[in-house]
């Protein structure tokens, strides 16, 4: 396996375990869920959670909480790779974006607008390449 897909798959499994930690418990799994279904939150490219309105101050501290894990998975792994957080941020982003945004779930690219995917793959910016990350 090549140093790029060990770094991606690590990237892609710290974001799964970030998604299953922040999602975990009760209510909060569920908050989440229903935003997401709802198209009031969705992933970014930039490899966060992000709010498509005003979300409520519960909705807000359970994506927060999310974030903050994602930043410091991104933190550590940018440490053992030698990337910046936000590079490998990116990364992390483009493999969600690319492989685990539902069809009829929001996302939102780097120009700022919310879209709705469809059937197909999401149109991705040129950045998300294979050695990118």
């Amino acid at each position: 396996m090549t140093n790029h897909r060990k770094t991606l798959s690590a990237i892609l499994g710290a974001t799964l375990l970030l998604g299953l930690a922040g999602t975990a418990i009760g209510q909060s799994a569920s908050l989440i869920s229903q935003a997401l279904a709802a198209g009031e939150i969705g992933e970014q490219v930039n490899g966060y959670i992000g709010f498509r309105g005003t979300p409520s101050g519960a909705l807000r501290d359970e994506v927060d909480a999310i974030n903050i894990k994602r930043r410091a998975i991104y933190t550590a792994l940018a440490e053992q790779r030698g990337k910046s957080p936000d590079v490998v941020a990116a990364t992390a982003g483009c493999e969600t974006l690319e492989k685990r945004v539902l069809a009829g779930r929001v996302y939102k690219l780097n120009d700022g607008i919310w879209r709705v995917k469809g059937a197909g793959p999401i149109a991705l910016p040129p950045y998300c390449v294979p050695g990118d990350g």
